[in-house]
């Protein structure tokens, strides 16, 4: 294990709300996790009760992340991850997917929640040849996450970014994109990129679940169009098959057909 950019026991400082339902919570939550209070479990059944399909969601999302990160590791050959928005861990985590296939991997994680910095050690267990870090900032910080990257990265090597479930919180799209090519940039020839986000234009009842959750008082989260995501990838070599929804990047072989859900996403490679 590594030291933390910021260590759990400066999140004690920090007041965690309990009150209002929060997004990294009640994902937790539907992933089957237990990092979460009632508000969240209400928050959640409640979304459930409009669109059951939110789990699915969750989960296929979970397992694109598994699948790109196995690609990355095995295909790709890179050894370095920075995970932005990484919320609360739960089951394979980057750093268990990288680390248990190259332990050397060392991986960055990136999240401005009280709770999560307070199951840092959780998140930052290691494997002995590896690393893990946790920086506490936000996604709009690009600046302050690349400075802090580098004590553990080495940035002038091919670096994964992994920016999943977190760009719908920014909420104007060209604030979002400007901050993918600003990390991106700073990162080398042959790196990658990694986005999946909830999609609009597919289920418009996972829509009007989603306009509901927005108007809870919790933090809103904005779904994007399927261009809108794919714009994310521009000047990027998209890997095949592209931007599709989450269940189709590459399903395990011998897998069942997958059904599409809204919730798209890619891989592309930095020229």
């Amino acid at each position: 294990m590594t030291d933390p950019a910021t260590t759990p026991a400066s999140a004690t400082h920090q007041k965690i709300d309990t009150s209002v339902p929060h997004s990294a919570r009640i994902w937790n939550y539907w992933l089957g996790g237990k990092d979460n209070y009632p508000v969240d479990e209400e928050a959640g059944d409640a979304y459930t009760a409009v669109f059951p399909g939110i789990v699915t969601i969750a989960r296929s999302s979970r397992a694109f992340l598994r699948r790109t990160i196995t690609y990355l590791v095995n295909e790709a050959g890179i050894r370095q991850f920075l995970d932005v928005g990484t919320g609360l861990p739960t089951a394979e985590n980057t750093h268990e997917v990288a680390q248990r296939l190259a332990p050397e991997a060392r991986i960055v994680y990136v999240d401005n929640d009280p709770m999560v910095l307070a199951h840092a050690r959780a998140l930052l267990y290691s494997s002995p040849e590896g690393a893990t870090a946790y920086i506490d900032a936000n996604v709009t910080e690009p600046d302050r996450i690349l400075a802090a990257a580098t004590e553990t990265l080495d940035l002038s090597r091919p670096t994964a970014l992994i920016l999943s479930n977190i760009l719908g919180h920014v909420a104007d799209h060209d604030q979002a994109r400007s901050i993918v090519k600003q990390l991106m940039d700073a990162l080398p020839s042959g790196s990658y990129l990694v986005v999946d986000d909830g999609s609009r234009g597919i289920d418009p009842v996972f829509e009007e679940a989603q306009d509901a959750y927005n108007n809870s008082g919790a933090v809103p989260y904005n779904l994007r169009t399927v261009e809108e995501i794919t714009a994310y990838f521009d000047g990027l070599e998209l890997v095949e098959p592209g931007v599709v929804s989450v269940t189709q990047w590459r399903p395990e072989p011998g897998s069942p057909a997958s059904e599409v859900v809204a919730e798209h996403g890619g891989l592309a490679r930095k020229p």
